[in-house]
C-alpha cells in the first residue's frame, strides 16, 4: 500500500451512560454536526423504551444493546468477478464492521418508520429489534439468507 493506515480515533464515552458504543451510535445519528440534538434524540429514545418496556427487568440501555446485537449480521455477500461471471461470495464480517452495520441499519430503518418525532421512531425500531422483528432485523435475515443461498461460491473468497 502506498498510504499508511489512518490512526483510529478514540471516542470519549457519553455523559449519561458513560458508554463508548452510545457515542458511536449518536455520531451516526447526528445530522449536520448537531451532536447535542442527536444526544437529546437518543436520551429521549431511552426514556421512551424504558416506559414501554416497564415489565422487562432490563434497563433501557441493556434493551438497546440487545436490539443492536439482534440486528448485527455475521456474514455478508460481496460481488467477485471470476472469468466474466459475477458471483455473490459469502464472507464473514469484521468485528468493527459488524457494529457499524448494525448501527447504520437501526438508524436507517428508524428514519423510514412512520411516527411523530425521531426519538419515537427510533424507540419503536429498538423495541422491534429487541423482539427480533422490524426492518433492521429483516435486513440481517435477508443478508444471512443470501449468504446461505450462495454458500457454493464460498471457495472464491479473496
Amino acid at each position: 500500500m502506498r498510504k499508511s493506515k489512518p490512526k483510529k480515533r478514540i471516542l470519549l464515552p457519553d455523559p449519561k451512560f458513560n458508554d463508548v458504543l452510545v457515542t458511536r451510535f449518536v455520531n451516526d445519528l447526528m445530522v449536520d454536526g448537531k451532536k447535542s440534538l442527536a444526544y437529546k434524540i437518543f436520551y429521549d429514545t431511552m426514556e421512551l423504551v424504558g416506559e414501554r418496556m416497564k415489565d422487562s427487568d432490563k434497563t433501557p440501555l441493556e434493551i438497546w444493546k440487545k436490539a443492536l446485537e439482534n440486528v448485527t449480521p455475521q456474514v455478508e455477500v460481496k460481488s467477485r468477478r471470476v472469468g466474466g461471471a459475477t458471483f455473490q461470495v459469502p464472507m464473514e464480517v469484521r468485528p468493527e464492521r459488524k457494529v457499524s452495520l448494525s448501527i447504520k441499519y437501526m438508524i436507517l430503518f428508524a428514519r423510514k418508520r412512520a411516527g411523530k418525532s425521531m426519538s419515537e421512531k427510533l424507540g419503536a425500531e429498538v423495541i422491534a429489534a429487541y423482539n427480533e422483528e422490524g426492518g433492521a432485523f429483516k435486513r440481517k435475515e435477508d443478508m444471512h439468507r443470501m449468504a446461505e443461498a450462495n454458500k457454493a461460491f464460498a471457495h472464491f473468497r479473496f
